[in-house]
């Protein structure tokens, strides 16, 4: 599949796309500043993912709406894993940080290679909710904290934090209370006024100016301070390979995290305007963008939900607006870093904090509730775990919920009988219902793969029907139109079925195989040559 870069760009539209970019940029510096932040790193570490990273990602990536960059996720996860392992803002753990990007990447790329973009289809949409919410709440602890001048230590788990916050009220600092409600109201307000304006970029402007003036910082409002100007430089972290080892089962977590919503998104966007995505392709695409965080020193890197939808409501077509985005981050790391130094972390906080309210999920657990309260437990246990025990446990939670689902799925898969209706036609009965399809002929269908994980199920329902069948069964035909595979354990199922027909002098026949997979089920054993009826 050969995609062009910036594709979807037209004469026409070049104009809009250029303002989509300038609108990107003004989101982007402030949230990538508030995510380094919460993982515990430089600005520097989210303005450098801006640059080299998402130059990459367009130039590899199928999705011409999806923008790149570190969100709300990936840094709680580097926070709470390399947080452990190292003093949160030392150099040793901006460098695990970098490492951590690293080996992400290399997973990514190593999906693309074989062509795992199908693992998007695997956690479900509760999951996901849950999961993704427990980060949020967290997060959004943290930036409560920050919003009333409260210290809370960035590693401390949920509860600490709740623990933190609520012994610190007392000394919460006015200024930033002020600062914080300000910045909200512009937000909230602003958003309902005119959603398009850049207003995160009004907030940064408005509070920074206000600090300057009143000279809030000299009142204990904790602001940004100097920001190192300058390229990011390319390099590589060096660490012991124990460090590179600790660090891998939280880099295959963000790998997972992204494959998951990442690829999901690109498909969407893909479906809703019309143009092809290739799943491998952008697994290939965040795997060199994470390595080239890695090595120009940043942390990981995935897919931003907000900012994509600020993109497409802004008019984007393509991936110029993140182009234009690295550029004004360039400009900006060259000579204008010296404005970032006054910016309060209040309004930051606030700017992240309005961010992540949609990652809550209330809505989506609402409904899930209303209408599925089976998958509403699904993602209540994932929020609880993600929450209360730690991202990677959320993560693991996440796909053993995942792997039981589709087992659980699977090993109920329903069996029929093809019985005869009164105007001459057929109609498919539970294999309980005790009906044959003529008196003396039991034809069954199973409407699913047979494998490890339902052939129990399939041969307990055979002869539950042939039990219960209101005439004596003396032919059972299984019709294996909609089963599309089969494997070893199947095939010793049906060696067991064979034997426990003979007994009871039931001859087994098999109808409407596959062509294409006869071959193979004649292989392993689960149907035999000379009583096979073909398709038709």
């Amino acid at each position: 599949m050969t995609i062009r870069p910036l594709a979807g760009l037209t004469a026409r539209s070049v104009g809009r796309e250029l303002l989509a970019g300038v609108t990107l940029l003004a989101i982007a510096v402030p949230l990538n500043i508030g995510y380094a932040q919460i993982a515990g790193l430089p600005p520097t570490a989210g303005l450098y993912a801006l640059i080299v990273p998402t130059i990459i990602f367009v130039a590899v990536t199928s999705s011409r709406h999806v923008v790149a960059s570190p969100d709300a996720a990936a840094a709680a996860l580097v926070a709470s894993s390399v947080g452990g392992l190292a003093v949160a803002g030392s150099d040793q753990y901006l460098v695990m940080a970098m490492a951590q990007a690293i080996i992400s990447g290399i997973a990514f790329v190593v999906m693309a290679v074989f062509r795992l973009g199908f693992l998007a289809n695997f956690l479900s949409a509760p999951i996901l909710i849950g999961f993704v919410a427990g980060l949020a709440l967290d997060i959004l602890v943290s930036q409560i904290a920050k919003m009333l001048g409260i210290p809370i230590e960035s590693g401390s788990e949920f509860l600490e934090k709740l623990v933190q916050l609520a012994e610190g009220l007392p000394h919460l600092n006015v200024w930033a209370l002020c600062i914080s409600a300000g910045s909200l109201v512009i937000l909230l307000l602003g958003r309902r006024w005119l959603r398009v304006a850049p207003w995160a970029l009004v907030v940064i402007v408005v509070s920074t100016i206000t600090v300057s003036i009143t000279d809030a910082d000299q009142a204990g409002v904790d602001v940004l301070g100097e920001v190192a100007g300058g390229l990011p430089t390319l390099t590589w972290p060096i660490l012991d390979w124990g460090t590179w080892i600790a660090l891998i089962p939280s880099a295959l977590a963000l790998t997972l995290v992204t494959v998951a919503e990442g690829l999901l998104l690109s498909r969407s966007y893909g479906e809703r305007h019309r143009y092809r995505t290739d799943p491998n392709r952008d697994l290939l695409a965040f795997g060199l963008t994470n390595i080239a965080a890695g090595a120009s020193g940043s942390f990981a890197i995935g897919s931003s939900t907000s900012r994509s939808a600020a993109m497409e409501q802004a008019g984007a077509r393509s991936q110029l607006p993140a182009l234009v985005t690295a550029a004004g981050t360039l400009l900006l790391l060259l000579f204008g870093t010296s404005a970032l130094a006054l910016i309060p972390s209040p309004a930051i906080g606030a700017v992240v904090a309005v961010a992540i309210l949609p990652l809550l999920g209330i809505r989506e657990l609402t409904r899930l509730w209303r209408v599925e309260r089976g998958e509403f437990l699904v993602a209540a246990v994932c929020f609880a775990v993600t929450l209360l025990v730690g991202t990677i446990a959320g993560i693991a939670v996440a796909f053993l919920l995942a792997l039981i689902n589709v087992t659980r799925r699977a090993a109920s898969a329903p069996v029929d009988v093809l019985a005869g209706a009164e105007d001459g036609g057929a109609i498919l009965e539970t294999a309980e219902a005790g009906t044959t399809t003529v008196p003396g002929v039991l034809i069954l269908r199973l409407a699913a793969p047979l494998f490890f994980a339902n052939a129990a199920s399939f041969v307990g329902a055979v002869k539950t029907s042939v039990g219960a069948a209101d005439t004596p069964v003396h032919h059972l035909v299984i019709d294996l139109e909609s089963v599309t595979d089969a494997d070893v354990t199947a095939a010793e199922a049906m060696t067991g079925l064979r034997d426990w027909l003979a007994a009871r002098d039931v001859q087994l026949a098999f109808s409407r195989p596959r062509e294409h997979l006869l071959p193979r089920f004649r292989r392993l054993g689960v149907i035999s040559r000379r009583r096979t009826f073909p398709l038709g």
